[in-house]
């Protein structure tokens, strides 16, 4: 059946919704929202009313009785297993009080939940930032004063998995690959019949360079820069996240910008690229040992995926490895919508959050 679902996604500087029947689009919209007019607000949840109304605004012209269920973003929960979710009350809790951490997705499922109360239909959330499946091997960091955490585009990775997954005629739950996530953030994980074993801390941790994050850095000096005195943390942490990478070199985080300077005959820009395909590839390469060589297909998602380029650069250090698939850009609003109608068809049971046990 093609059921009628509302998906939701929160960003910082955005409020997505679109309407689907089935995994046919039948209203999308994007509705911005200038700096000035988030930043009046005193924190996140205080937006709840505001968008609430956006969202509602946006659907006017819609039946909305006739929905079957509907999805949101999901937001800085605690650490869960990926699939789908009920927003139940333990998960609204969780998000109001920021359980690890405050962005606009812990509105995705507020949001749901408060739409879906409106017409007594389900509401739930997909595979969040925060889902963890890492063996106790991947958790273990080489200090006991802290362990490695998973905190990457789930998302994205495990919607392109299934995808590339029915394109081999085979489910994602028997199937291993390596999928690496090109955006602003680069994560790279090794998804191991249907859980992702291990990933790289894609939003302030390990990994790659990216066009906006600096990725693993020397620690001696990173000690030495954080200690000098010149850096708050609040600052530092602003280096590493936001105007690190490719931003902390050239003052970009467009990678179209730095492929015209290369057409223009910058070397620094060009050996940025490398380093930045470079490091990918390396941490491919680390995911391929984690599969111990036994995988379907090495996936590369996400926006700078759709630059042949870049694509062609990663390709020259891992095409021996195993076949490599490229699935550009991030379909955010589909994969939720998928999540949603596996649960409506009956394909997958809703999981259930259970927060502080």
């Amino acid at each position: 059946m093609a059921f009628l679902v509302l998906a939701i996604n929160p960003g910082s500087t955005s409020t997505k919704v679109a309407l689907f029947q089935g995994d046919t689009v039948i209203l999308a919209e994007e509705i911005a929202h200038p700096r000035e007019t988030i930043a009046a607000f005193e924190n996140v949840m205080a937006q709840f009313e505001f968008r609430y109304q956006l969202v509602k605004d946006a659907m006017a012209t819609t039946d909305l009785t006739q929905l079957a269920a509907v999805v949101g973003r999901g937001g800085l929960l605690r650490p869960i297993a990926g699939g789908t979710y009920d927003v139940n009350e333990a998960m609204q809790r969780d998000l109001e009080i920021g359980v690890s951490g405050q962005h606009a997705s812990n509105l995705g499922g507020l949001l749901a939940r408060k739409i879906a109360d409106d017409y007594g239909i389900p509401a739930y959330i997909v595979d969040p930032v925060v889902v963890d499946e890492l063996e106790p091997v991947a958790r273990i960091s080489g200090n006991a004063h802290m362990e490695r955490q998973s905190i990457f585009h789930a998302l994205n990775q495990k919607a392109v998995a299934r995808n590339v997954a029915i394109k081999l005629d085979k489910a994602y739950a028997e199937s291993n690959f390596i999928v690496a996530h090109l955006g602003g953030g680069i994560s790279v994980g090794a998804h191991k019949l249907g859980r992702v074993i291990d990933v790289n801390n894609a939003l302030d941790g390990d990994g790659p360079m990216s066009p906006e994050r600096s990725g693993s850095l020397p620690m001696g000096r990173f000690l030495d820069w954080a200690f000098s005195g010149e850096m708050t943390k609040t600052a530092l942490h602003n280096e590493i996240v936001g105007r690190g990478g490719l931003v902390s070199y050239k003052g970009t985080n467009d990678l179209r910008d730095i492929e015209r300077q290369i057409q223009n005959g910058d070397k620094e820009a060009l050996g940025l690229f490398e380093a930045m395909a470079y490091q990918v590839a390396k941490e491919i390469g680390a995911n391929a040992a984690v599969l111990k060589g036994e995988m379907d297909a090495i996936i590369l998602t996400g926006g700078l995926a759709r630059s042949a380029a870049f694509v062609k650069e990663i390709s020259q250090y891992i095409h021996w490895i195993a076949p490599i698939m490229t699935e550009p850009g991030e379909d955010e609003m589909a994969a939720l919508n998928e999540g949603a109608q596996r649960i409506l068809e009956g394909i997958e049971e809703a999981k259930v959050y259970l927060g502080e046990e």
